[in-house]
């Protein structure tokens, strides 16, 4: 059970990549991000809410614009990068040091940081966050696709699939 305080000081760091292609390959949906902003703060105090995205020249400019906009519109604060292509094609989009600098960084701010990932490259992170810096934390993502390394590290585990109102299915 997750223990929720009114003036809990709270930051939210969505990869949104990884929300993005878990819900499309579990559900053949897509997440309602002002939804799961609301579930994730829980009436607490929300510092900051970071999503990290990363610009692709396979989706058509107006519609990676539109998604952007809905992020911010619910309350996300974008953080982008291009899609870095290497010699021989290979592809890379990859914004998990970025988000773990932003989340030590701004934890001295913050009771609990919320990760929204289901990444086990993040269990680093988690370990430091709670038995370093001794900040609660949390992790939200789809249960049947996320590390069962990055859930046991997470003080609290949010499975999104328990939130139906999170899922829009097309």
């Amino acid at each position: 059970m997750q223990t929720v305080y009114k003036d809990q000081r709270i930051g939210i760091f969505l990869d949104v990549q990884n929300l993005y292609h878990s819900a499309k390959n579990l559900y053949h949906g897509k997440v309602n991000y002002r939804e799961l902003i609301k579930e994730l703060t829980a009436g607490r105090h929300l510092i900051r809410a970071m999503a990290y995205v990363v610009k692709s020249e396979a989706t058509p400019v107006a519609e990676e614009k539109a998604f952007f906009e809905a992020l911010q519109k619910a309350g996300l604060e974008l953080r982008m990068k291009e899609l870095q292509t290497y010699p021989g094609g290979f592809k890379k989009a990859d914004w998990d040091v970025g988000m773990a600098v932003d989340a030590i960084r701004m934890a001295n701010s913050l009771d609990s940081v919320v990760l929204v990932t289901g990444d086990g490259d993040f269990v680093p992170l988690v370990e430091y966050l709670k038995w370093g810096l001794g900040r609660q934390v949390e992790v939200a993502a789809f249960g049947r696709s996320a590390s069962s390394r990055l859930k046991e590290s997470a003080e609290y585990f949010i499975n999104i699939e328990d939130y139906p109102k999170i899922i829009l299915k097309k």
